[in-house]
């Protein structure tokens, strides 16, 4: 029924598309308790398992797409899945300073989305998957999911009211994966604190450099649908994104988006982002 009402929506709106879209997008909602950190404290995480995992299973294409291997997850690995996130839940996070907690959110969204993925595989969508409290929009972002420090969170929860209002950082949308083709990729190594400022600038080049980021297309620029969905983060206007767009691109595509004001459209594959 909610897909029903959505598509009778967006035909009504369609004029305003972008505007549309834009009505169910998140907001960035600071969750104030979230604020706690230690800035003197030495301590860190062992994102070990998170990472040989994903150095085991993530895969490049030649259309420089990252896809997991989720058919082959063998019952160890996925154990081993399981583990990294109850161990991530026995974490006091508030007990560690920003850069620590920026590495630690980050892995555990992704984490929690391959463990979504691989519990309900196959399934040929992340928004194929209904779950308890899912929200009316569907999909399995608002179903909480994990308890840490005792309070339960979301996905949602992660992204738009700890991640995103606490950061302040565009480059967030990057590192967050979402198991999707249209995403920016799902990396082959875990988040650390001591690189995480260099690999956030690395991932924001990948994806802006891929035709899921951004292409010109009959002359005019297409981008993908998250410069829309979230685009008070990338500055509120179609000149503030293009020159967010301009300082990731390489040679060629920053000529090409030299003197451009305008976006024409927007795109975004919600495929499952699995290999073979």
């Amino acid at each position: 029924m909610k897909r029903i009402i959505l598509g009778i929506l967006a035909c009504f709106f369609l004029p305003g598309a972008f505007w549309f879209e834009s009505l169910f997008t998140p907001d960035a909602k600071l969750w104030p308790r979230w604020e706690r950190h230690a800035p003197a404290s030495m301590l860190k995480i062992d994102h070990s398992h998170w990472d040989s995992l994903l150095k085991a299973y993530v895969r490049r294409g030649p259309d420089g797409i990252n896809r997991f291997a989720y058919s082959r997850l063998s019952a160890a690995d996925v154990n081993r899945l399981h583990k990294y996130v109850r161990h991530m839940t026995h974490i006091s996070i508030s007990d560690y300073r920003r850069h620590e907690q920026l590495a630690y959110w980050i892995n555990l969204y992704n984490a929690l989305t391959v463990q979504l993925i691989a519990t309900h595989f196959p399934v040929n969508s992340i928004r194929e998957i209904e779950l308890e409290n899912s929200g009316w929009g569907g999909g399995p972002w608002e179903a909480k999911l994990v308890v840490i420090e005792g309070i339960e969170l979301s996905l949602n929860d992660i992204e738009h009211r700890i991640l995103r209002p606490i950061w302040r950082d565009p480059r967030i949308h990057y590192a967050v994966n979402c198991a999707s083709i249209g995403c920016p990729n799902l990396r082959r190594d875990a988040y650390e604190s001591d690189t995480v400022n260099r690999v956030l600038d690395s991932a924001a080049r990948d994806f802006i450099n891929n035709r899921r980021g951004v292409m010109l297309e009959n002359g005019e620029v297409i981008v993908s649908s998250l410069y829309v969905w979230f685009r008070p983060d990338f500055g509120a206007s179609d000149e503030a994104v293009l020159e967010h767009l301009r300082r990731y691109a390489g040679p060629t595509l920053r000529d090409a988006l030299k003197g451009r004001k305008t976006i024409a459209d927007h795109r975004y594959d919600w495929r499952l982002n699995s290999a073979d």
